[in-house]
């Protein structure tokens, strides 16, 4: 059966990073992505960049450009009709290919680069010499051509007023929930995150584009010591993600009808075969369970029925890997055993977590795999936030016969249940620790207690607690499902 002109094709994947020790001596961040993108068109064999009709980059933190694909764009010397940026998550780059492979087979796009990358490895060694880059400043009233994606408000009030914000303090949140529903000891717990770390690390060994390539132990891993400190309880250092990486990667994506125009070898060609977006509930206050993860459940189901698969058909799997508690909330809720090779890529403390764009890594390194491997589907699931925006992609060397299939089914999420937070001065009393972490400082010392509490009436509130007795006492054994009081001032007392 021939394939539909408009049918959405990933043509090229290209992925960069560098370690250069004097930050003076590195490129600008819109000459390192545009360096990514070089590499994608030579392994999709374009010889031109002029044909690019969109330029889309995912948002990133090194440096701000305001729009940054107009400076990538010079860069590469080419002029696109559209440049383009996305909204903050790690979601972003599996949803900004969702929105691309849409707006291709609808003809509204034919050629396109996606591209994003980081410099942070650099922004810090500057800072730390207190030096200033030679990067061209732009004018505040620069605006991006397009925005893409959905900006969600995801720290509800009280939470800000709690300096709750941080994933490394929400994270390990998840994990001690998790950790109290599994029925294991801390110490049973940290043995199985830790095994699972250890397989992440073995799969960055043998990536050429991982940040990190030293295999490690689970003992090396979940081992406490001047290069692995804590930092917030369970999670000592190697188990948080790795943003202190330069990294960049792009992806090309055109139309059937194009590849075959630019003379692309069929041999490069990855389809999209279906793609879901949604979110959880906005506010991790109002989550039902730390344990569940509705949107990623429903979310992941519906992208397998739209590529007319199922989760035992997938051979090639990339979960969001920022911790070890999304993870598990993701291979929980799509059906999946911990024991599985859950990351292509090594994940982001080993592989690298440039900020918004790891997931422009794990498709680029999924679509390899599809290449070798032509008979078989991969999934990719992207996540930003606090496990909290979603999106989803099934891929394959071989077309589908519907085209790419999309669906949003925000509106079933939005239904379901969600807790009622409860702000300080109505959650004095009693309550029971539902999920916590304990902060500790840059000498590894306990310095502040975190706990989502569970009130009589049902709703949540937050409490805290910077007293030392407290937060040692919160490092020892298990503490979701034990009752505490909260004050006036939400202090947690024991």
């Amino acid at each position: 059966m021939p394939l539909d002109p408009r049918t959405p094709v990933i043509i090229g994947v290209g992925q960069h990073q560098q370690r250069v020790d004097d930050p003076l001596e590195s490129p600008t961040a819109a000459a390192f992505i545009a360096t990514a993108v070089r590499l994608a068109a030579e392994d999709a064999g374009l010889s031109s960049l002029e044909v690019v009709d969109s330029l889309r980059v995912v948002q990133f933190l090194s440096w701000r450009y305001r729009d940054p694909a107009r400076f990538i764009a010079a860069e590469l010397g080419i002029s696109p009709r559209e440049t383009a940026m996305t909204t903050n998550g790690g979601n972003s780059p599996q949803s900004l290919l969702n929105t691309t492979a849409l707006e291709i087979q609808s003809g509204a796009a034919d050629v396109v680069v996606l591209c994003g990358g980081e410099t942070f490895r650099v922004r810090k060694r500057v800072r730390a010499a207190g030096i200033d880059l030679p990067w061209p400043v732009v004018d505040e009233d620069v605006k991006p051509q397009r925005m893409i994606g959905e900006e969600l408000v995801m720290n509800h009030e009280i939470e800000t007023s709690r300096k709750i914000w941080a994933p490394i303090q929400i994270y390990p949140m998840f994990e001690t929930a998790l950790r109290a529903a599994s029925g294991r000891t801390p110490d049973e717990h940290m043995v199985h995150i830790s095994e699972l770390w250890s397989r992440f690390s073995h799969v960055a060994a043998g990536n050429p584009h991982a940040w990190l390539r030293t295999p490690l132990s689970p003992e090396e891993i979940r081992t406490v010591g001047p290069r692995n400190r804590m930092i917030g309880l369970p999670y000592p250092k190697l188990m948080n993600s790795n943003n202190d990486v330069d990294q960049s990667a792009a992806i090309i994506m055109c139309s059937v009808e194009a590849a075959e125009r630019l003379g692309i070898s069929r041999d490069r060609w990855v389809f999209p075969l279906a793609g879901t977006d949604c979110h959880e509930h906005n506010y991790v206050s109002e989550r039902w369970d730390f344990t569940e993860t509705p949107a990623i459940e429903l979310g992941g189901k519906l992208v397998l029925d739209l590529a007319e698969t199922s989760i035992s058909d997938i051979e090639i799997i990339d979960l969001y890997s920022c911790f070890p508690s999304a993870v598990q909330l993701g291979a929980r809720a799509l059906g999946l055993s911990i024991t599985q090779q859950l990351t292509r890529t090594g994940g982001l403390p080993f592989a690298g977590g440039p900020w918004n764009n790891y997931v422009m890594h794990a498709i680029a390194t999924v679509v390899g795999e599809l290449r070798e491997r032509p008979t078989e589907k991969a999934l990719v699931w992207a996540n930003g936030g606090y496990a909290t925006k979603h999106a989803f992609g099934v891929y394959s060397a071989e077309p589908s016969a519907h085209g790419f299939r999309h669906e949003y089914p925000q509106a079933q999420i939005d239904a379901l249940p969600r807790r009622q937070p409860v702000p300080i001065g109505e959650s004095a009393g009693d309550a029971t620790i539902e999920a916590y972490t304990v902060m500790h400082d840059r000498d590894g010392n306990p310095e502040r207690a975190i706990a989502a509490c569970r009130l009589p009436s049902g709703g949540r509130a937050w409490g805290d607690s910077e007293n030392a007795d407290v937060c040692a006492a919160m490092c020892d054994g298990e503490w979701v499902g034990r009752s505490v009081r909260l004050d006036d001032a939400g202090g947690l007392l024991l």
